[in-house]
C-alpha cells in the first residue's frame, strides 16, 4: 500500500499537462531558481559588511530581515489569490523575479542604510509575489504522480545557487586590498553585479517557460477562495504552522557552533569553521532535495515529511546539548549541520508537492500556495524571534523550545492524511 496520489480527473488537471517530469518548464524553473539564489546569496553575503561601512546601527540588519520576511509572507497570500483570478500566471512570475533583481542591484548604488532597507524589503515583496504563482505553474506542468520530483529538482537548483553565491562573494572580496576592504565601493560593485544572474532568472521564465492551458480564472473574493480550500488542507496547515513555530533560521546554528567552539579555538577560527559548516549544510540540502521528492512520489509525502520533522527535532535537541556542554567536536557538528540540511531540503520540496495533493482544484492553487507561504513565513518569524529571545536567557532553552514545537508539529502531521492510499501498479 502507498499514499501516492491517484490520477486526478480532467476537471482538475490542465489538458496540456506534458509527458515526462523533466520537461522544459521544470528544467527552466530549476535553472531560474539557481540563478535567482545566486543573486540573493551573493548580495546577502556582503550586505552586513556594507551596512557596517555605511554606519548603519546594529539593529538595522535584524530590522531589515524581519520586515522583509513579514511583508513577503503576507504578499504571498494576496498574490497567490490574485493569480487564481487571471488566465495566465506567467506575467506575475516574470515581474516578481525582475523586481527582486532590480531592487537588490540598486542597493549597489546607495550608501544610506534606510534606503538600503527599503530596497531589501522591495526585493522580498517581489519574491513573495511570484512564489505562489510559480509553484502553481510548476504543479500544473507535471502529472500528479511526478510532483515530488519536480519540486525536488526545483529545490536542488535553489540550494546550488545558495552554495555558489557565498563562494562567489568570498572570491570577489578576497581580491581586495586591506585599504579597499574598508571602503563601500567594492562591496557595492559586488551587489550591483548580482543584476546579471537576477535578470537572467527573469529572462529564463519569460523565454523558456510555457504556461499550460487553463481556463479563465474564477472571480472569487479572497474570503471565498480561503473558504473553498479543502478542510484537510487547512488541518494540514496547522501542523505546518506548529512545526514552523520551532523551525528557526539556521543561521542560529552557526551561532551555536561558534559558541561551542570559541572556548577551545578562539572566536576567529570558530567563526570560520561555522561558515564552512553552513556550506556543508547547504551541500547536504542540494544533494537531498531531488531524491526526497522522487521517493515521495513512490511511497507518499507523509511518511518522508514526518521523518524529516522528527529528524529536525533530534538535530535541534542535539545542538542544545552541544551548546550546553561546549562540545567542540567538529565531526559531530558536521553531522548535525548535514542533518539540518536534509531537513530543510525535504521540508521545502515536499510541503509544496503535498499542497498540490491536498488541493486538487487547480483554480485554487495560487491561493493554496500563498497561504502555505504565509503560514511558513509567520512560523519563521515566531520561531526566530522566540528562540533568539530565549537564547539571551540560555541557548539550551531556545533549542529545547524549538525541538518541542517540532515534535508537536510532527504529531499533528501524523494525524493528517495527505493523499489517499492506492495500490502501486
Amino acid at each position: 500500500m502507498s499514499d501516492r496520489p491517484a490520477p486526478l480527473g480532467d476537471s482538475t488537471v490542465p489538458a496540456a499537462t506534458p509527458d515526462g517530469w523533466l520537461n522544459r518548464n521544470v528544467f527552466a524553473f530549476g535553472l531560474t531558481s539557481l540563478l535567482a539564489d545566486l543573486c540573493y546569496e551573493t548580495a546577502t553575503s556582503v550586505l552586513p559588511a556594507l551596512l557596517i561601512i555605511v554606519g548603519a546601527p546594529p539593529f538595522a540588519l535584524g530590522l531589515m530581515e524581519g520586515l522583509a520576511d513579514a511583508l513577503s509572507s503576507f504578499v504571498k497570500m494576496g498574490a497567490g489569490w490574485y493569480s487564481d483570478r487571471l488566465p495566465r500566471r506567467k506575467p506575475i512570475v516574470v515581474i516578481g523575479y525582475a523586481v527582486t533583481a532590480v531592487a537588490i542591484g540598486l542597493i549597489g548604488l546607495v550608501t544610506l542604510w534606510p534606503i538600503i532597507l527599503l530596497l531589501r524589503v522591495a526585493a522580498w515583496i517581489g519574491k513573495g509575489a511570484r512564489g505562489p504563482a510559480r509553484n502553481a505553474m510548476l504543479t500544473a506542468s507535471v502529472r500528479p504522480e511526478d510532483k515530488g520530483k519536480a519540486f525536488g529538482f526545483h529545490r536542488a537548483g535553489d540550494t546550488i545557487g545558495a552554495i555558489v553565491g557565498p563562494l562567489v562573494a568570498a572570491a570577489l572580496i578576497g581580491t581586495l586590498s586591506a585599504e579597499d576592504a574598508k571602503l563601500a565601493a567594492p562591496y557595492q560593485r559586488v551587489i550591483l553585479a548580482t543584476l546579471i544572474p537576477g535578470l537572467a532568472a527573469a529572462a529564463v521564465v519569460a523565454l523558456l517557460v510555457h504556461e499550460p492551458v487553463r481556463g479563465p480564472g474564477k472571480p472569487r473574493q479572497l474570503r471565498e477562495s480561503l473558504a473553498a480550500l479543502p478542510g484537510r488542507y487547512r488541518r494540514w496547515l496547522v501542523a505546518i504552522g506548529v512545526f514552523g513555530a520551532g523551525d528557526f533560521s539556521h543561521t542560529l546554528l552557526i551561532l551555536g557552533a561558534i559558541d561551542a567552539l570559541t572556548p577551545s579555538r578562539g572566536f576567529v577560527e570558530a567563526t570560520q569553521i561555522g561558515a564552512i559548516l553552513f556550506s556543508v549544510r547547504n551541500i547536504a540540502a542540494a544533494i537531498t532535495a531531488f531524491p526526497a521528492g522522487a521517493l515521495s512520489d513512490r511511497i507518499g509525502r507523509q511518511s518522508i515529511l514526518l521523518a524529516a520533522y522528527l529528524l529536525g527535532a533530534i538535530v535541534t535537541a542535539a545542538f542544545g546539548v552541544v551548546v550546553t556542554f561546549h562540545y567542540a567536536g567538529i565531526p559531530l557538528l558536521a553531522v548535525l549541520f548535514i542533518g539540518a540540511g536534509i531537513v530543510n531540503a525535504a521540508q521545502e520540496a515536499l510541503e509544496g508537492a503535498a499542497a498540490g495533493d491536498l488541493v486538487p482544484d487547480h483554480s485554487l492553487h495560487g491561493t493554496a500556495f500563498g497561504v502555505l507561504g504565509a503560514v511558513n513565513g509567520v512560523g519563521d518569524f515566531i520561531s526566530s524571534a522566540v528562540v533568539g529571545a530565549l537564547w539571551t536567557i540560555a541557548p539550551q532553552i531556545g533549542f529545547g523550545y524549538a525541538a518541542g514545537m517540532m515534535v508537536l508539529g510532527a504529531a499533528l502531521l501524523r494525524s493528517t492524511v495527505i493523499t489517499p492510499k492506492v495500490e502501486l501498479p
